[in-house]
């Protein structure tokens, strides 16, 4: 079994899968369908065995492989998982083969090119989470831009050409920053070790011995590739342009994985490889997720569109992760991790709702909705749930995340000032607002339009969908250490790295 147990296989398999989609004929839809679902299910299989296998009372990374890719430039094929990277490839095989089934009615053209490039996707989203050399990371990075360049251009709504652009070039623009960086910091750590790297165990052993002002510059630029992608504010305004062209699978991958690239790579890379600097810039960094949580709140309020609205409560509850990760403290860590796989279900969960009920009345209008409480029951029922979950309502998976960031924001050993916690709060009473508000509008009250009374309720595929989402919304708010358990080790292994520094 441990032969098997290869990061290779479980990265390569979807990118297998893309290829053979390839050779189907473009009139079989339905095989296309059914195969593109049995990869992404296989995918989500194999790496329950890698959950099982883990170790995680181990602080090293496990399912090392690495092999030496270009001698001349001394880079590395170097992929591996801790339970950090693990818990996040989890939530994207999960969530993968989740969208493909909510995109086997709704996706009516060009099916072949569609679910190809949602398996490329796959490949290389796991590609960022299991990359263990700078440069590979860089490439699946870049690679991920292709299929959702066209996932929003080809399947997006009516200004999908703006939004891809918008989209692409924010991203691409904070890449090449990081790229450059990339090879200055090899550039830099050449001069301590006697040769150029970009493996992730030399950096980190070495980063910190660079100069205070060279490491500071490395380390915004790999910040603003990064807050791009979480994304942190004033950077956000892709987002909801990108969310609400998108078609509903594309809205979830974007919110549930995308997302939490950006927020990974902060622990990963921004804190690790430059702890004197993350330590420094870390209260102001903070400062910017604060006004997130508000601002992103604030916004959420005011809107109209149903996913809209959801688009933007995401620049508010990763306001929170943000806060989280620049504490310094094993529980606000802690609870940013967590709280990445909670907005990813939350919020894709909230997207595949809006995206289900938007195919039945083309609107996404909350003004056009009202009183559909007895018309569609089940859909109304589940909504009030995963509001609630994104809410942080005790018992549901949004409350856990939350409350550690905040406990540990609270204790925070480089800002020691509890007005952060005090006006991020404010967050939460103004989710309550938008969320309930958005609730109340569109499930009670009159029906305001006489087309309401026709809607049918949710059917069986567009459950089999939510319910999996469900599942873990309520067992992480019961039993959040299954999961918390596995990032424990990892998580205090990088906060005792950082604050060494201190």
């Amino acid at each position: 079994m441990d032969n098997l147990l290869k990061i290779s296989y479980l990265l390569f398999l979807p990118l297998f899968g893309s290829f053979v989609i390839l050779f189907i004929n473009k009139s079989k839809e339905n095989l296309i369908k059914y195969l593109t679902f049995a990869f992404t299910l296989l995918t989500f299989v194999f790496s329950l065995f890698f959950y099982v296998n883990f170790k995680s009372d181990l602080p090293k990374y496990q399912f090392i492989e690495q092999y030496l890719w270009f001698p001349s430039l001394n880079l590395f094929y170097i992929v591996a998982v801790d339970g950090i990277s693990l818990l996040l490839v989890l939530l994207t095989t999960f969530l993968t083969p989740i969208v493909v089934v909510s995109s086997w009615n709704s996706i009516k053209s060009n099916i072949k090119m569609y679910y190809s490039l949602m398996l490329l996707l796959e490949f290389s989203m796991i590609g960022v989470f299991v990359s263990l050399d700078l440069f590979l990371f860089y490439i699946f990075w870049e690679l991920m831009l292709i299929p959702m360049y066209f996932i929003i251009g080809v399947w997006g709504g009516d200004n999908r050409i703006y939004a891809a652009i918008k989209f692409f070039i924010y991203t691409m623009f904070g890449s090449l920053i990081m790229l450059v960086a990339i090879l200055w910091l090899g550039v830099e750590v050449s001069k301590e070790i006697g040769y150029f790297t970009t493996n992730y165990f030399a950096l980190v052993a070495n980063g910190y011995k660079i100069p205070l002002y060279i490491q500071s510059a490395l380390f915004f630029s790999f910040l603003l590739s990064f807050a791009i992608k979480v994304p942190i504010f004033p950077l956000h305004t892709w987002l909801p342009d990108a969310h609400v062209q998108a078609p509903t699978a594309g809205s979830v991958i974007l919110a549930g994985v995308l997302l939490k690239m950006g927020t990974y790579g902060i622990l990963r890379f921004c804190i690790p490889l430059f702890p004197q600097s993350a330590l420094k810039y870390g209260p102001y960094v903070a400062i910017l997720g604060v006004i997130g949580i508000i601002y992103g709140a604030l916004l959420s309020i005011v809107q109209k569109d149903m996913k809209k609205l959801v688009a933007y409560s995401s620049v508010s509850h990763l306001g929170f992760v943000v806060l989280g990760l620049f504490s310094f403290t094993y529980t606000a860590v802690q609870g940013s991790v967590i709280q990445m796989i909670n907005h990813g279900l939350s919020t894709g969960a909230l997207f595949l709702l809006v995206g289900y009920i938007y195919e039945r009345t083309h609107t996404r209008e909350i003004s056009k909705y009202g009183g559909i409480a007895k018309i569609v029951p089940i859909y109304s029922t589940i909504l009030l749930i995963v509001s609630l979950s994104s809410i942080g309502v005790p018992g549901l998976n949004g409350f856990i995340g939350e409350f550690l960031i905040l406990i540990g924001s609270f204790k925070s050993p480089i800002y020691n000032n509890w007005v952060y916690t005090i006006v991020s709060t404010t967050g939460i009473i103004f989710a309550a607002v938008y969320l309930l508000w958005m609730y109340q509008r569109v499930v009670y009250g009159e029906v305001r339009h006489e087309n309401l009374y026709s809607l049918k309720d949710l059917n069986t595929l567009e459950i089999s969908t939510l319910v999996p989402l469900l599942i873990f919304i309520v067992w992480i708010g019961i039993q959040p250490n299954t999961f918390l358990s596995l990032t424990e080790v990892s998580v205090k292994s990088i906060i005792d790295f950082a604050l060494s520094f201190k």
